[in-house]
């Protein structure tokens, strides 16, 4: 892990980026929800988008837009995921991205766009026209955390983040903003991360390091097991540092490194304010036969609801643990398997383990807490990070549109 030092700003820590943050009038709150980042200097491009086969107007045109490998900015409204909403919702998504680059002088195409909020709903276009405008007339090299805020909805805070990292050719920074804290799960954990570097990288290998980080992050995560329609993580890098990485080089992996980090560190921001969390849970699954199938049986344990439950009653209820892993369709072998649950061990080589009740369930009431499974059938292991199921998801939920 290279010599980080964390750093403010968040996505326009970066050198020669701007961001804002406006209320438009899209919630009924008015609270801010717009947001624009901008890169001043052209800048390369990367996405990775929701595997829901419903997919949101703004997820559409973003792939098209990111085919040519470059952008210049991103523009989010939250309040309506522009999701479910016909040929006027496309056109709508097109109409963010136009009046975006109308209002910053670039090329629509240049114009990255996405949304979030309730499913169904046409998007107050007009609104949001006028929202673009000024947020396009307040952008500010200070106005990263403005852009986090503005991209929320049932969060409770911002996510945010801001790297500045050494590297033998000088210093590159990375910086990042998040949301989503339900409808989490991974193949793209309604998510939305935007990032922003000033390192100078091609487009095909920024793609590549994006897809890869996206496993080990935002792919990891999850609050209820269901994919959003909306899920989208993109990264501009417009080389403002004088730094140009490629694959192989010292400054590429301390790049790398970081760019796990930024987006790890944002990925469990975002399960530890899941909605109604009272703590964030780390799931490590060891002893697998490959890592598809210790992720495979973590993300069963992650997504039990019993589980799940369980943790938010600080009950070490163990065979709930053991119940997930042997349904997960990942192989493993009974007579060996290994469980410590926040560090205290209840099972070993199949067999259950006397231990102090009370110790352990201090140990869950903790707001990070962890379990550990072996599997015993090989040397893989995989970790996934969610959060306890509460009475309060089920009341953000049922009250969700009402």
């Amino acid at each position: 892990m290279p010599n980080l030092r964390l750093i403010s700003g968040a996505v326009t820590a970066p050198q020669r980026f701007r961001a804002a943050g406006v209320t438009a009038g899209i919630k009924p709150s008015g609270s801010p929800d717009l947001a624009l980042v901008v890169s001043d200097a052209p800048a390369t491009a990367a996405g990775v988008f929701t595997t829901n086969r419903v997919q949101a107007a703004p997820v559409v045109v973003s792939r098209e837009h990111l085919a040519a490998g470059r952008a210049r900015a991103i523009v989010c409204n939250s309040g309506n995921a522009n999701c479910f909403t016909g040929s006027q919702g496309l056109a709508n998504a097109r109409r963010m991205a136009a009046v975006a680059a109308e209002a910053l002088g670039v090329a629509p195409q240049e114009v990255l766009v996405a949304s979030t909020g309730v499913i169904g709903v046409p998007l107050p276009i007009e609104r949001i026209d006028a929202g673009i405008v000024a947020a396009a007339a307040a952008l500010s090299p200070d106005g990263g955390p403005a852009a986090a805020r503005a991209i929320m909805t049932t969060d409770t805070r911002p996510k945010q983040i801001a790297v500045a990292i050494p590297t033998p050719e000088g210093e590159i920074r990375i910086g990042g903003i998040a949301k989503g804290v339900g409808m989490i799960a991974p193949a793209m954990a309604t998510m939305l991360a935007f990032l922003t570097t000033d390192a100078g990288v091609a487009s095909e290998p920024l793609q590549a390091l994006l897809a890869e980080v996206v496993e080990r992050s935002f792919n990891a995560i999850t609050v209820d097991g269901d994919t959003s329609t909306n899920d989208t993580v993109f990264l501009l890098a417009n080389g403002a540092s004088g730094v140009t990485l490629g694959p192989g080089s010292a400054a590429w992996e301390a790049f790398a490194a970081g760019l796990v980090q930024v987006c790890q560190s944002l990925a469990r921001e975002l399960v530890r304010d899941g909605e109604g969390a009272t703590k964030l849970i780390e799931v490590r699954v060891t002893g697998a036969r490959t890592e598809a199938e210790a992720r495979q049986a973590a993300h069963a344990i992650a997504n039990s609801p019993l589980v799940k439950t369980a943790f938010f009653g600080n009950d070490p209820n163990w065979g709930r643990i053991v119940m997930a892993a042997g349904k997960s369709g990942a192989d493993l072998a009974p007579e060996r398997l290994r469980l410590a649950i926040a560090g205290v061990p209840v099972v070993r080589d199949g067999e259950p383990l006397p231990f102090d009740r009370d110790a352990v369930r201090a140990a869950m009431c903790r707001p990070e807490t962890d379990l550990e499974l072996d599997l015993g059938v090989g040397q893989a292991s995989a970790t996934v990070w969610t959060c306890d199921l509460t009475y309060d998801y089920v009341r953000i939920n049922a009250e969700y549109t009402t």
